[in-house]
């Protein structure tokens, strides 16, 4: 039985891995008394011990987090930015081509963040199949509920004092700086970053990611895209749909607690829209998570996850 650690349980992406994972009998999960949850000592004793260890921690403390491992048995999957577009680091999106067997024989799993996930599945099998270029500058937006912005906002969300701003959807990222825009460059194999706006809404969690494709931006017509997608999304958490559309609506909140993503296109052949709909906590963040546990382990991939 393998031993599993999640080192940050106590954020939203720990308590969902924790929900989900403690009700599975193949696994063993080491907990820390409450007075040691944050113990350098306990914590480094803890992902030693693991076979498996899940890092949700900010950025720096993941780095650090890191370096306390001295057993190379260790498989380390870190939900944090911190390893995204490190090439020693295999990323955890599995459904991309040969990146399971990536994921399989790694021992440092950096996994993908919510927004760049849904950017990912749409826009990295266009690229390399040479439907969109490298050069091209793509306009996407992602919407997330506002769990995505961990406990701080989700306190701010659900105070009954929340400013009357909060009621409608907030776009935030103005600079175009936004942390997931690295990974979405170097996941995709574009050379030029795409201009994004994460935007964040009055519901709990779910998410919708859009990228707009101009004809004149592509080499190849919209069913040419679907075949890909059609192709490609047959074994996994992600899978292509068609006509799925809610009498002319799309819900961002149609996966809400569950674990995998449906990719769908609209438009017309000279304005293509491309849409991801997941969970910002499932497919996004923990369901990812254990997905990829799931592959290091031998097991099918959706095992102890919430899908269709």
């Amino acid at each position: 039985m393998k031993k599993i650690f999640i080192d940050g349980s106590k954020g939203t992406t720990g308590l969902r891995l924790f929900d989900r994972l403690s009700a599975r009998t193949d696994i063993e999960i080491i907990t820390l008394p409450e007075e040691f949850r944050k113990s350098p000592v306990a914590r480094k004793e803890a992902l030693n011990e693991s076979d498996i260890a899940f890092l949700c921690l900010p950025d720096a403390e993941s780095i650090e987090a890191v370096k306390m491992v001295e057993n190379k048995n260790t498989v380390i999957i870190d939900t944090s930015t911190a390893h995204r577009t490190n090439d020693n680091w295999a990323y955890g999106f599995a459904e991309l081509p040969n990146q399971e067997e990536k994921i399989r024989n790694s021992k440092r799993i950096a996994n993908p963040g919510c927004h760049a996930s849904g950017f990912i599945a749409l826009v990295a099998p266009l690229v390399q199949q040479g439907i969109v270029s490298t050069n091209t500058i793509l306009s996407s937006y992602s919407l997330t509920g506002y769990s995505g912005g961990g406990k701080k906002m989700i306190a701010e969300y659900e105070s009954k004092d929340r400013p009357a701003l909060f009621d409608a959807p907030r776009i935030y990222g103005l600079s175009q700086n936004h942390k997931h825009i690295p990974e979405m460059k170097k996941i995709c194999g574009l050379k030029k970053e795409p201009l994004f706006s994460p935007i964040v809404a009055p519901y709990f969690e779910g998410m919708t990611t859009v990228v707009f494709l101009p004809a004149t931006k592509i080499k190849g017509s919209i069913e040419d895209i679907k075949y890909i997608y059609k192709s490609l999304y047959t074994d996994g958490l992600v899978r292509f749909a068609e006509n799925n559309d809610e009498n002319g609506f799309l819900s961002a909140a149609a996966f809400s607690d569950r674990d995998d993503m449906e990719i769908s296109v609209f438009g017309n052949e000279e304005r293509i829209t491309l849409v991801s709909r997941f969970d910002n906590l499932g497919k996004g963040a923990s369901g990812s998570a254990i997905e990829n546990m799931n592959i290091v382990m031998g097991l099918a991939k959706n095992a102890g996850l919430k899908t269709r």
